[in-house]
């Protein structure tokens, strides 16, 4: 059973991850930040991980904490729905098209975390939400999921096309990293035994 629950309880923030990684991409994720929420929805439909978020933060200072410990709490629930990884893929890649944007990603599931972050949102802002805070959601999954993740803009114009495409390309290749190879379901994808 490839599934976790991961509860973080801050001064800051109150937030609940539920994941299913054989599941079919259903989601219903309400953080209190409408964009994000949109986000994390397009995360799940296109990584086919079931996904259930609820989280409260200090909106009254802004939603940085908020992302930021979503990205924490999701990457943590990741790594305990893997388990040992026995079985995975463990690599995965999306080249992703969203009408002027184009984004590429390449990630390994290996246990060291590690971001190349090469998106560049033109505006501060999508409505109200701080672009910014795309590259800390990714940053705090990748380091809390060991995640090794490279997330490259080859094009864009508009911030919104951007940052979806760079979620939809991420959940892509998440999709096929998570998935069990058939050819090797009995062992851990590593010459060292271990990830």
């Amino acid at each position: 059973m490839r599934n976790a629950t991961v509860n973080r309880k801050t001064a800051e923030t109150d937030i609940s991850v539920t994941i299913d990684l054989d599941g079919t991409g259903a989601y219903d994720n309400q953080t209190g930040v409408g964009f994000f929420d949109h986000m994390l929805d397009q995360l799940a439909r296109h990584s086919l991980i079931d996904m259930t978020i609820r989280a409260k933060g200090d909106y009254h200072i802004d939603d940085h904490h908020t992302v930021e410990d979503v990205g924490i709490a999701l990457g943590q629930a990741l790594s305990t729905a893997l388990g040992d990884k026995r079985g995975i893929r463990r690599y995965g890649a999306c080249l992703l098209p969203m009408d002027d944007a184009l984004v590429r990603t390449a990630l390994d599931l290996s246990a060291r975390p590690y971001l190349v972050w090469n998106v560049d949102l033109p505006t501060a802002k999508i409505g109200s939400f701080d672009t910014e805070l795309v590259r800390e959601f990714f940053q705090a999954l990748s380091t809390h999921g060991g995640i090794t993740l490279h997330v490259d803009a080859l094009h864009g114009l508009n911030s919104h096309h951007i940052a979806e495409a760079a979620f939809k390309s991420v959940a892509r290749a998440l999709r096929e990293a998570v998935e069990v190879d058939a050819r090797k379901a009995d062992a851990v994808p590593s010459t060292k035994g271990a990830l």
